[in-house]
């Protein structure tokens, strides 16, 4: 049978870097060492308090599921996290646990866009977050933004580019794929002009945690009616056990339930309770120690990028990614990934992943690898630069 394809899948968009993956994967399996700088994923695996709550769960065999909501549990404990490192309080009601930070953003979006409302957002941005407003037969405008911002949207441009079709805003900090951290005033004021126009507020915080610097503010400081999404897999390191989060106005807490119900039953029983164990103190100094760590790259990647060439113009604050202006070499980041990945056997993630802005001339690095294997990426990208230099 010819079965028909929706028709927004048109405009759902590929991950161009899982084509370099799986180019990656053949290359390794043929023999070649493969550098792994494009996949945003950390190489720690998952904490051994973690891993045992999992693991301890697991053997007692009585697996249910929760409620649509989430284990109490553990929504009292992220409740706790908010007053203990924000000084916010957030009822637990409010709290939904989801699987993975994906399964936030469908509840935030799913009760609250309908066919044809647009969302504005930054340029360059996560690719994913314009895929999921697509899926609900929304628009996504992403908004070209610059060094000037910090690559984040402002109060200014939110209301430049609001229009009758716009339903809300949504604001990722710290940014994939640029590592910028929003200031705090900027997304005060980002969220107070929002609501001003009679729009909601879509905060991903995914990546807080991951910070160096000063504390990534979290937009529940500045209001209670708003949309926070946030995970277990950056900072927590906990990717495959596909836990999130998502905070939501107390207004929103009986329909978002009833979307949860309809959509996931539940999020992973097991993965709950392991989650469970990432607020102990002890485990909490594991991951303050794989953030230093990460610091670290971040601060050696940058000094070797710049040296090689590449431009930088804002130091990341977070997350574990440099945004590199590669437009000394090339004026085809895409091109030259797969060039670089067959000719040295580094993986990277070209701009197109992430938007149009200027996406042709700028490349993603990932400093989710130690830096021995980054010290080896780079001798292995300069030579790979030498012919552009003869």
């Amino acid at each position: 049978m010819n079965i028909p394809v929706a028709k927004r899948m048109h405009d759902i968009s590929p991950f161009y870097v899982m084509e370099l993956l799986r180019r990656a994967k053949e290359l390794e399996q043929q023999g070649c060492d493969i550098i792994h700088m494009g996949v945003g994923e950390p190489d720690f695996p998952t904490p051994r308090l973690v891993l045992q709550a999992g693991k301890n769960f697991l053997a007692d065999g009585d697996i249910k599921y929760t409620a649509a909501a989430g284990l109490p549990a553990l929504r009292e404990a992220i409740a706790d996290y908010y007053l203990q490192h924000y000084r916010v309080k957030v009822d637990d009601k409010r709290i939904f646990i989801t699987p993975g930070a994906s399964g936030a953003f469908l509840l935030a979006l799913g009760v609250t866009l309908n066919p044809g409302e647009e969302v504005l957002m930054a340029d360059p941005c996560y690719p994913c977050n314009r895929n999921f407003i697509r899926l609900f037969d929304s628009v996504s405008r992403p908004l070209a933004v610059s060094a000037d911002t910090r690559y984040q949207l402002d109060a200014d441009l939110i209301r430049q580019n609001w229009t009758p079709a716009t339903k809300g805003v949504l604001i990722a900090s710290p940014s994939n794929p640029t590592g910028t951290v929003i200031e705090n005033r900027v997304l005060q004021a980002a969220i107070e002009q929002t609501q001003h126009l009679g729009g909601c507020f879509y905060s991903d915080e995914i990546y807080h945690g991951l910070v160096y610097g000063a504390q990534a503010e979290t937009a529940l400081r500045y209001s209670e009616d708003v949309f926070v999404i946030n995970s277990f897999s950056k900072f927590f390191g906990m990717t495959g056990w596909r836990v999130g989060w998502l905070v939501v106005p107390d207004t929103m807490v009986d329909v978002v339930e009833k979307l949860a119900q309809n959509i996931f039953i539940a999020t992973p029983t097991h993965s709950q309770y392991a989650a469970l164990a990432s607020f102990s103190e002890q485990n909490w100094a594991e991951l303050e120690q794989r953030r230093q760590i990460f610091e670290g790259r971040r601060d050696f990647l940058y000094q070797k990028l710049q040296a090689l060439g590449f431009e930088v113009p804002c130091k990341p604050e977070g997350a574990f990614y440099i945004y590199a202006d590669c437009s000394a070499f090339t004026q085809d980041s895409f091109q030259f990934a797969k060039d670089l990945l067959e000719a040295e056997g580094v993986a990277l993630t070209p701009g197109k992943d992430f938007g149009k802005n200027e996406a042709n001339t700028h490349i993603r690095f990932a400093y989710t690898v130690s830096i021995a294997r980054m010290s080896a990426a780079l001798n292995r990208l300069e030579r790979f630069l030498c012919q552009f230099n003869k």
